[in-house]
């Protein structure tokens, strides 16, 4: 059976029970501290393992309740799966109570149980109107049909029946799944003699192992998995839903710090500007202004910024979600659909909160457009968002779309998967991903430019590849435009011809212009044989531009209907073939210059330079003062 993990917070007002409760859970004081225990209240997170049963296991956040250390329960919230309320039963829904429970709601936890403690100090009577004021509390919120369970942490009454909830209640859920890239959100960093620096959080996603090699973000710092311990224990690797300890080798403890990210991967995106779906709270406050100076609470990091808006002026009460931009005063690490609470730093208090729609925001106009460009970013589906990616930078790699997209590894990969089953995209041999339609336009794009480059070079074979590229790279990646050449190859739509592109159906020819003309020249060198003039000659009193010379030229050459005798001159292919004929019938595996002038009847002036031909072309290999046919040409 497959092991199960589940992180549990203890939520509620300050000495309502919290501490109490998940010790007698799990028989851990999690009032760790000095102070703690002095001043009777959690100053920091305390976490503690509960057991219920074979391949189940959970983590249990003690969470501080005093407003004061609302940052830190802020930061233990984030990633539980299942909260307990808990509410003491001789006093009831407190104003923590209160704020605690909006803090749950905009981090996105939906499961919950409501613990009514101190039940041994009040009468029945007490505990059934403290029952009905919780229920009419929380029966406009996500939480209104929680079980509710009355205990005594102390004389420990109802414990094991709130044990039996938990586990009943963390059966119907689903759990996080090891798939994808490991991230930990670092909520406390310290140091052991001996050891070095150890940072604690709760695994997101994905698994880390002993050695492995690491990385803290947002600065970019390696390090090494020293040693893993999951409450006390020394594991081989800890997996997402668990709380975790890592002994980090490669860093000194003051420079990692709580809202740092430790990750096993690049794909990660740092960002300092983030697109969100905001949620206020239910009760009037202080209006909000365009770039007012907000906090922002997410995983584990806290950062200052400021609001940006682009339907309105400034942020009151409203039951309406709200789609808006955070720029942020430093880097953090986040993923599509991270939570995150906003609070206004001065006088301190909870505004709202909601999930992130881009990791990566850019600078956008105000009005209608940027807020409907939002909307559907807010609404797109896993493919939705890799085409809005690749629409945006053409072609990325799996680390990059990972960045983009904010979609886990997982996702991503099925997502991938079923978009080149379905053609959406394509892709490109170790370079990455770029979208059929992309392609498309490549394809439209190269096909017009070789189009309009044999109407205006008709005699060339082709355009060479390195100009196309180079003329067609201000809009394109040159990978993906070699892919695309690639590509258009294999479905016959171009031809090439070395570093020459054209397109399939092209064959080089005189332009209709000249064509005459130059075909009298080529008729007249073809007349005259071996005693053909310097080429230039044939042109004289022609109205044949320079450049066309130039083209009629290359393409003669290119095409092997005429062959270069010397530097000025040029001879007909048909005297060569004829010349080359002669030879090869009448010698042997190898012949002198005399006995080719015999044969030839050529003058000196003419004869070495055409046996210098042949052996530029391979037909014949000199050596001293003979020549010898090479086998494949005879």
């Amino acid at each position: 059976m497959e092991e199960r993990y589940f992180t549990i917070g203890m939520a509620g007002h300050i000495d309502h029970g919290k501490t109490s409760l998940t010790k007698a859970l799990t028989d851990v004081d999690t009032d760790r501290l000095k102070e703690e225990k002095e001043r009777g209240i959690s100053i920091e997170l305390g976490y503690a393992s509960l057991k219920l049963e074979e391949n189940l296991f959970v983590s249990i956040v003690d969470v501080p309740g005093h407003e004061r250390f609302i940052r830190q329960m802020i930061a233990g919230v984030a990633g539980i799966d299942l909260v307990i309320l808990v509410v003491a039963a001789d006093e009831g829904i407190m104003p923590q109570t209160e704020e605690h429970l909006e803090i749950l709601q905009f981090l996105g936890v939906k499961r919950c149980i409501v613990a009514i403690s101190k039940m041994d100090r009040v009468d029945e009577v007490m505990l059934e109107l403290v029952t009905d004021d919780i229920k009419d509390r929380l029966s406009g919120t996500v939480f209104h049909n929680a079980p509710y369970i009355t205990l005594d942490s102390l004389s420990g009454n109802g414990i094991n029946e709130l044990k039996q909830l938990i586990l009943s209640e963390l059966k119907t859920m689903s759990f996080r799944d090891a798939y994808g890239s490991f991230r930990l959100p670092i909520d406390q960093v310290f140091s052991v003699q001996g050891q070095g620096t150890v940072v604690r959080g709760t695994v997101y996603e994905g698994i880390v192992r002993k050695a492995a090699q690491l990385m803290v973000l947002p600065e970019g710092i390696p390090v090494r998995a020293r040693q893993i311990q999951v409450h006390h224990e020394e594991r081989e690797l800890a997996r997402a839903g668990q709380r975790t300890a890592i002994n980090l080798g490669g860093i000194d403890r003051t420079a990692v710090k709580r809202g740092d990210v430790l990750v096993d991967s690049g794909h990660f995106l740092v960002t300092d500007t983030i697109d969100v779906a905001l949620q206020v709270i239910d009760r009037k406050f202080s209006a909000i202004k365009q770039r007012t100076g907000v906090k922002i609470h997410i995983g584990t990091s806290e950062v200052m910024g400021k609001i940006v808006f682009f339907d309105r002026k400034e942020l009151e009460k409203t039951s309406d979600e709200v789609l808006c931009q955070i720029r942020l005063d430093e880097k953090i690490v986040v993923r599509r659909g991270d939570r995150f609470i906003l609070r206004r730093p001065s006088p301190v208090e909870t505004i709202g909160g909601g999930w992130v729609i881009q990791p990566n925001g850019g600078k956008y106009r105000f009005g209608k457009g940027t807020i409907d460009m939002l909307r559907q970013h807010q609404q797109g589906t896993p493919q939705d968002l890799v085409i809005d990616a690749l629409n945006k930078y053409i072609l990325l790699d799996h680390q990059q779309l990972m960045q983009q997209t904010s979609l886990d590894e997982h996702t991503l990969n099925e997502t991938l998967s079923e978009g080149l089953a379905a053609h959406v995209w394509l892709e490109v041999p170790r370079q990455g991903y770029s979208l059929t339609k992309t392609f498309i336009k490549i394809k439209d794009d190269v096909l017009e430019r070789l189009r309009l480059f044999h109407e205006d070079f008709p005699m060339r074979v082709g355009m060479g590849k390195a100009e196309l590229i180079q003329t067609a790279s201000t809009g394109y990646p040159k990978s993906l435009l070699e892919f695309s050449l690639n590509l258009l190859d294999e479905q016959n739509e171009i031809k090439r011809f070395g570093q020459f592109v054209a397109l399939a159906p092209f064959e080089p020819d005189l332009p209709k212009k000249w064509r005459t003309r130059m075909e009298q020249i080529v008729e007249a060198l073809e007349k005259d044989g071996f005693q053909a003039k310097k080429w230039e000659d044939y042109f004289v009193g022609t109205p044949l531009p320079k450049p066309e010379i130039a083209e009629l030229t290359a393409y003669l050459l290119e095409t092997s209907q005429v062959y270069q005798l010397r530097e000025d001159t040029l001879i007909h292919h048909t005297a060569f073939e004829q010349a080359l004929d002669q030879l090869q019938k009448n010698t042997g595996a190898f012949f002198d210059l005399k006995q080719a002038k015999d044969i030839l009847n050529l003058s000196r002036k003419n004869m070495i330079p055409f046996l210098e031909l042949l052996d530029q072309l391979n037909y014949t290999r000199r050596s001293e003062d003979q020549r010898h046919w090479m086998e494949d040409k005879r």
